[in-house]
């Protein structure tokens, strides 16, 4: 045993090699804010990025649909024709699908 550690390098019997070593072990693979966990948390963030520009567009979107929608009765018509197929009694519609 001790003819294993007389071979050993001088820099890794350094006492402050060794707990310099055992720290930056620690704080990668065992500390609570290790890489794989800020890694997770990283990617957690940008996802959550995402989908805040994604509800930001979809939010403008229904407030112009709502401006629309309570602006005037012509306005409420055309929204209830186009969105609902709503209709006068005297009216026939036609759906027209593209494909």
């Amino acid at each position: 045993m001790f003819e294993f550690i007389a071979k050993l390098p001088w820099w890794f019997k350094n006492v402050y090699f060794l707990l310099s070593f055992t720290f930056f072990v620690w704080m990668i693979f065992f500390d609570r804010n290790n890489v794989l966990t800020s890694y997770k948390i990283e990617n957690k963030l940008n996802t959550l990025i995402d989908q805040r520009d994604y509800y930001k567009i979809e939010i403008e979107k229904v407030n112009k649909l709502k401006e629309e929608l309570f602006s005037t009765n012509a306005k409420k018509e055309k929204f209830a024709r186009e969105k609902y197929l709503m209709k006068k009694d005297n009216e026939d519609i036609f759906i027209i699908v593209e494909n």
